[in-house]
Protein backbone atom coordinates (compact mmCIF):
# COMPACT_ATOMS: atom_id res chain seq x y z
CA UNK A 1 0.00 0.00 0.00
CA UNK A 2 1.50 3.82 -0.38
CA UNK A 3 1.75 5.79 3.21
CA UNK A 4 1.23 9.17 3.30
CA UNK A 5 4.80 10.83 4.41
CA UNK A 6 3.48 11.38 8.21
CA UNK A 7 0.25 9.81 9.64
CA UNK A 8 -1.67 10.86 13.02
CA UNK A 9 -0.79 8.82 16.31
CA UNK A 10 -4.43 8.35 18.81
CA UNK A 11 -2.73 6.56 22.03
CA UNK A 12 -3.83 9.36 24.23
CA UNK A 13 -7.73 9.56 22.99
CA UNK A 14 -9.39 8.24 25.69
CA UNK A 15 -6.08 6.80 27.73
CA UNK A 16 -6.95 7.85 31.26
CA UNK A 17 -4.78 5.99 32.79
CA UNK A 18 -1.15 7.07 31.23
CA UNK A 19 -2.49 10.22 29.40
CA UNK A 20 -4.75 11.58 31.95
CA UNK A 21 -7.72 11.63 29.10
CA UNK A 22 -10.78 13.10 30.90
CA UNK A 23 -9.52 16.37 32.49
CA UNK A 24 -9.41 19.88 31.57
CA UNK A 25 -5.60 19.13 29.92
CA UNK A 26 -7.44 16.69 27.41
CA UNK A 27 -10.63 15.70 26.55
CA UNK A 28 -13.02 15.30 23.80
CA UNK A 29 -13.26 19.27 22.68
CA UNK A 30 -8.84 18.67 22.22
CA UNK A 31 -9.25 15.40 20.11
CA UNK A 32 -12.00 17.44 18.14
CA UNK A 33 -9.83 19.89 17.23
CA UNK A 34 -7.09 18.08 16.71
CA UNK A 35 -9.16 15.65 14.24
CA UNK A 36 -10.20 18.96 12.58
CA UNK A 37 -7.12 20.65 12.26
CA UNK A 38 -5.23 17.61 11.00
CA UNK A 39 -8.04 16.88 7.98
CA UNK A 40 -7.95 20.76 7.14
CA UNK A 41 -4.20 20.51 6.57
CA UNK A 42 -4.77 17.17 4.48
CA UNK A 43 -3.38 14.83 7.22
CA UNK A 44 -5.88 11.86 6.42
CA UNK A 45 -4.34 8.89 7.68
CA UNK A 46 -4.90 8.05 11.75
CA UNK A 47 -3.15 5.13 13.68
CA UNK A 48 -5.59 3.78 16.98
CA UNK A 49 -5.10 0.09 18.42
CA UNK A 50 -7.95 -2.12 20.24
CA UNK A 51 -5.99 -1.23 23.85
CA UNK A 52 -5.86 2.61 23.35
CA UNK A 53 -8.36 3.94 26.19
CA UNK A 54 -9.56 0.13 26.21
CA UNK A 55 -11.19 1.04 22.60
CA UNK A 56 -12.18 4.36 23.47
CA UNK A 57 -9.87 5.28 20.62
CA UNK A 58 -11.18 3.70 18.27
CA UNK A 59 -14.78 5.25 19.06
CA UNK A 60 -13.71 8.39 19.00
CA UNK A 61 -11.66 8.02 15.76
CA UNK A 62 -14.88 5.81 14.53
CA UNK A 63 -17.30 8.92 15.64
CA UNK A 64 -15.71 11.78 14.49
CA UNK A 65 -14.30 9.99 10.79
CA UNK A 66 -18.11 8.96 10.04
CA UNK A 67 -19.28 12.74 10.62
CA UNK A 68 -15.97 13.98 8.34
CA UNK A 69 -16.65 15.70 5.37
CA UNK A 70 -12.91 14.64 4.13
CA UNK A 71 -12.61 10.30 3.67
CA UNK A 72 -9.84 9.29 6.21
CA UNK A 73 -7.81 6.01 6.11
CA UNK A 74 -7.72 3.88 9.27
CA UNK A 75 -4.96 1.75 10.81
CA UNK A 76 -5.92 -0.68 13.75
CA UNK A 77 -3.44 -3.35 15.79
CA UNK A 78 -4.53 -6.44 17.40
CA UNK A 79 -2.78 -7.53 21.00
CA UNK A 80 -2.01 -10.42 21.73
CA UNK A 81 -3.72 -10.05 25.63
CA UNK A 82 -3.86 -12.37 28.02
CA UNK A 83 -6.96 -15.11 28.30
CA UNK A 84 -7.17 -14.73 24.69
CA UNK A 85 -6.39 -17.87 22.61
CA UNK A 86 -3.34 -16.29 20.23
CA UNK A 87 -3.70 -16.14 16.76
CA UNK A 88 -6.97 -17.43 16.86
CA UNK A 89 -8.66 -14.62 18.61
CA UNK A 90 -7.62 -12.26 15.97
CA UNK A 91 -10.74 -11.93 13.28
CA UNK A 92 -13.16 -11.61 16.59
CA UNK A 93 -11.01 -8.91 18.04
CA UNK A 94 -11.13 -6.80 14.15
CA UNK A 95 -14.56 -7.49 13.91
CA UNK A 96 -15.14 -5.61 17.53
CA UNK A 97 -12.45 -2.65 15.98
CA UNK A 98 -14.34 -2.44 13.02
CA UNK A 99 -17.67 -2.06 14.62
CA UNK A 100 -16.04 0.38 16.83
CA UNK A 101 -14.83 2.25 14.65
CA UNK A 102 -17.93 2.18 12.48
CA UNK A 103 -16.59 0.90 9.21
CA UNK A 104 -16.24 -2.28 7.12
CA UNK A 105 -12.78 -2.40 7.05
CA UNK A 106 -9.18 -0.59 8.24
CA UNK A 107 -6.59 0.29 5.29
CA UNK A 108 -4.13 -1.58 7.84
CA UNK A 109 -4.11 -3.92 10.34
CA UNK A 110 -0.99 -4.34 12.71
CA UNK A 111 0.18 -7.00 15.28
CA UNK A 112 0.99 -4.94 18.28
CA UNK A 113 3.37 -6.83 19.50
CA UNK A 114 5.00 -10.11 18.79
CA UNK A 115 4.60 -12.89 22.04
CA UNK A 116 6.00 -16.36 20.91
CA UNK A 117 4.89 -18.01 23.99
CA UNK A 118 1.30 -16.89 22.43
CA UNK A 119 1.31 -17.56 18.91
CA UNK A 120 4.25 -18.00 16.52
CA UNK A 121 4.81 -15.27 14.17
CA UNK A 122 3.53 -18.11 11.42
CA UNK A 123 0.24 -18.31 13.02
CA UNK A 124 0.16 -14.26 13.65
CA UNK A 125 0.70 -14.38 9.35
CA UNK A 126 -1.64 -16.61 8.34
CA UNK A 127 -4.28 -14.78 10.53
CA UNK A 128 -3.37 -11.60 9.08
CA UNK A 129 -3.58 -12.85 5.79
CA UNK A 130 -7.11 -14.41 6.36
CA UNK A 131 -8.63 -11.32 7.65
CA UNK A 132 -6.95 -9.50 4.28
CA UNK A 133 -8.27 -12.39 1.57
CA UNK A 134 -11.55 -12.17 3.43
CA UNK A 135 -11.69 -8.42 2.96
CA UNK A 136 -11.51 -7.02 6.81
CA UNK A 137 -8.44 -5.10 6.10
CA UNK A 138 -6.85 -3.85 2.78
CA UNK A 139 -3.20 -4.52 3.83
CA UNK A 140 -1.08 -5.92 7.01
CA UNK A 141 1.91 -4.63 9.37
CA UNK A 142 2.97 -5.27 12.28
CA UNK A 143 4.55 -3.73 15.13
CA UNK A 144 7.71 -3.78 17.58
CA UNK A 145 9.18 -6.73 15.79
CA UNK A 146 12.83 -7.34 15.09
CA UNK A 147 14.63 -8.02 12.39
CA UNK A 148 14.27 -11.83 12.12
CA UNK A 149 10.93 -11.75 13.54
CA UNK A 150 10.07 -8.97 10.60
CA UNK A 151 11.89 -11.02 8.08
CA UNK A 152 9.79 -14.24 9.01
CA UNK A 153 6.12 -12.78 8.88
CA UNK A 154 7.67 -11.59 4.94
CA UNK A 155 8.20 -14.89 4.33
CA UNK A 156 4.90 -16.46 5.44
CA UNK A 157 2.86 -13.23 4.06
CA UNK A 158 4.89 -14.23 0.66
CA UNK A 159 3.67 -17.79 0.17
CA UNK A 160 -0.11 -16.27 0.90
CA UNK A 161 0.82 -13.97 -1.75
CA UNK A 162 0.77 -10.92 0.36
CA UNK A 163 3.87 -8.54 1.51
CA UNK A 164 4.08 -7.02 4.88
CA UNK A 165 3.22 -3.44 4.62
CA UNK A 166 5.03 -1.94 7.66
CA UNK A 167 6.79 -1.92 10.97
CA UNK A 168 5.57 0.08 13.59
CA UNK A 169 8.59 0.83 15.59
CA UNK A 170 10.23 3.71 18.18
CA UNK A 171 12.19 5.69 16.16
CA UNK A 172 13.37 9.38 17.36
CA UNK A 173 15.99 11.37 17.19
CA UNK A 174 16.81 9.84 20.89
CA UNK A 175 15.98 6.91 19.91
CA UNK A 176 17.52 5.39 16.93
CA UNK A 177 17.92 1.56 17.84
CA UNK A 178 16.55 0.55 14.37
CA UNK A 179 19.46 1.94 12.77
CA UNK A 180 21.86 -0.93 14.60
CA UNK A 181 19.44 -3.76 15.25
CA UNK A 182 18.53 -4.49 12.11
CA UNK A 183 14.71 -3.21 11.67
CA UNK A 184 15.87 -0.45 9.23
CA UNK A 185 17.56 -2.58 6.93
CA UNK A 186 14.73 -5.50 7.14
CA UNK A 187 12.03 -2.66 6.24
CA UNK A 188 14.57 -1.66 3.07
CA UNK A 189 15.25 -5.18 2.51
CA UNK A 190 11.42 -6.82 2.34
CA UNK A 191 9.70 -3.01 0.91
CA UNK A 192 7.68 -2.37 4.30
CA UNK A 193 7.71 1.12 5.58
CA UNK A 194 9.04 1.75 9.11
CA UNK A 195 6.33 3.18 10.79
CA UNK A 196 8.12 5.76 13.48
CA UNK A 197 6.59 5.98 16.55
CA UNK A 198 7.18 8.40 19.14
CA UNK A 199 8.88 10.35 16.88
CA UNK A 200 9.03 13.89 19.31
CA UNK A 201 9.72 11.08 22.54
CA UNK A 202 6.05 12.51 23.54
CA UNK A 203 6.97 15.94 23.14
CA UNK A 204 10.80 15.81 24.59
CA UNK A 205 11.58 16.91 21.01
CA UNK A 206 9.29 19.59 20.92
CA UNK A 207 11.78 21.51 23.66
CA UNK A 208 8.34 22.19 25.58
CA UNK A 209 9.73 20.43 28.67
CA UNK A 210 12.86 21.71 29.15
CA UNK A 211 11.69 24.88 30.92
CA UNK A 212 8.38 23.41 32.34
CA UNK A 213 7.17 20.66 34.43
CA UNK A 214 6.82 17.03 33.20
CA UNK A 215 3.63 16.34 32.20
CA UNK A 216 0.45 15.11 34.45
CA UNK A 217 -0.52 11.09 34.75
CA UNK A 218 2.11 8.26 34.58
CA UNK A 219 3.36 9.75 31.70
CA UNK A 220 5.24 12.36 33.34
CA UNK A 221 7.14 9.48 35.18
CA UNK A 222 8.76 8.07 32.61
CA UNK A 223 12.83 8.44 32.42
CA UNK A 224 12.78 10.64 29.41
CA UNK A 225 10.95 13.65 31.33
CA UNK A 226 13.67 13.68 34.15
CA UNK A 227 15.78 16.43 34.97
CA UNK A 228 19.05 14.48 33.94
CA UNK A 229 17.92 13.42 30.57
CA UNK A 230 15.94 16.90 30.05
CA UNK A 231 19.20 18.80 30.70
CA UNK A 232 21.27 15.97 28.30
CA UNK A 233 19.20 16.99 25.38
CA UNK A 234 19.46 20.65 25.63
CA UNK A 235 22.41 20.38 23.39
CA UNK A 236 20.53 18.79 20.35
CA UNK A 237 17.69 21.03 21.37
CA UNK A 238 19.80 24.13 20.70
CA UNK A 239 20.98 22.61 17.11
CA UNK A 240 17.21 22.20 16.43
CA UNK A 241 16.18 25.44 17.00
CA UNK A 242 18.97 27.07 15.30
CA UNK A 243 18.40 24.86 12.21
CA UNK A 244 14.70 25.67 12.90
CA UNK A 245 15.45 29.37 13.11
CA UNK A 246 16.89 29.55 9.11
CA UNK A 247 13.75 28.19 7.80
CA UNK A 248 11.40 29.62 10.25
CA UNK A 249 10.02 25.98 11.71
CA UNK A 250 9.60 25.15 15.12
CA UNK A 251 12.01 22.74 17.17
CA UNK A 252 9.53 19.68 16.54
CA UNK A 253 8.75 20.33 12.75
CA UNK A 254 12.97 20.07 12.50
CA UNK A 255 13.03 16.66 14.83
CA UNK A 256 10.35 15.52 12.52
CA UNK A 257 11.87 16.72 9.02
CA UNK A 258 14.65 14.95 10.40
CA UNK A 259 13.14 11.33 9.96
CA UNK A 260 10.84 12.24 6.79
CA UNK A 261 14.62 12.91 5.26
CA UNK A 262 15.25 8.94 6.30
CA UNK A 263 13.99 6.77 2.75
CA UNK A 264 11.60 4.46 3.82
CA UNK A 265 10.08 6.37 7.12
CA UNK A 266 6.94 7.93 7.93
CA UNK A 267 6.84 9.22 11.31
CA UNK A 268 3.46 8.42 13.42
CA UNK A 269 2.85 11.99 15.17
CA UNK A 270 0.89 11.45 18.28
CA UNK A 271 -1.78 14.73 18.76
CA UNK A 272 -3.72 15.45 21.34
CA UNK A 273 -4.72 19.58 19.74
CA UNK A 274 -5.27 21.46 16.63
CA UNK A 275 -1.90 23.15 17.27
CA UNK A 276 -0.30 19.54 17.50
CA UNK A 277 -1.57 18.95 14.36
CA UNK A 278 -0.68 21.91 12.48
CA UNK A 279 2.51 22.13 13.99
CA UNK A 280 3.15 17.88 12.72
CA UNK A 281 1.97 19.22 9.02
CA UNK A 282 4.34 22.39 8.72
CA UNK A 283 6.82 19.26 9.05
CA UNK A 284 5.94 18.42 5.15
CA UNK A 285 6.38 22.61 4.26
CA UNK A 286 10.37 22.21 4.07
CA UNK A 287 13.34 20.58 3.48
CA UNK A 288 16.52 19.72 5.66
CA UNK A 289 19.92 20.20 3.74
CA UNK A 290 22.95 17.60 4.35
CA UNK A 291 24.86 20.73 6.42
CA UNK A 292 21.35 20.76 8.48
CA UNK A 293 21.68 16.64 9.24
CA UNK A 294 25.22 16.79 9.81
CA UNK A 295 24.69 19.76 12.18
CA UNK A 296 21.94 17.97 14.03
CA UNK A 297 23.84 14.52 14.67
CA UNK A 298 26.69 15.53 15.71
CA UNK A 299 25.29 16.65 18.80
CA UNK A 300 24.55 12.91 19.48
CA UNK A 301 28.32 12.29 18.41
CA UNK A 302 26.80 10.49 15.16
Amino acid sequence: MEFPPLLLGTWAWGDRRYWGYGTSLLGPSHVLDAFMAATDAGLDFFDTAEVYGEGESEKLLGWLAQKSERPVRVATKFGLLPGRPGARALRQALTRSLARLRRPRVELYQIHWPDRAMASVDALMDALADARDEGLCLAVGVSNFSADEMLRAHEVLQRRGLRLASNQVKYSLLHRAPEHNGVLDACRQTGAVLLAYSPLEQGVLSGRYHDAPAPPAIRGREPWFSPGHIEKTRTLLGALRSVGDLYGTSVAQVALRWLLERPGVAPVVGVTSGAHAREAAGALAFRLSAADIERIEATLGS
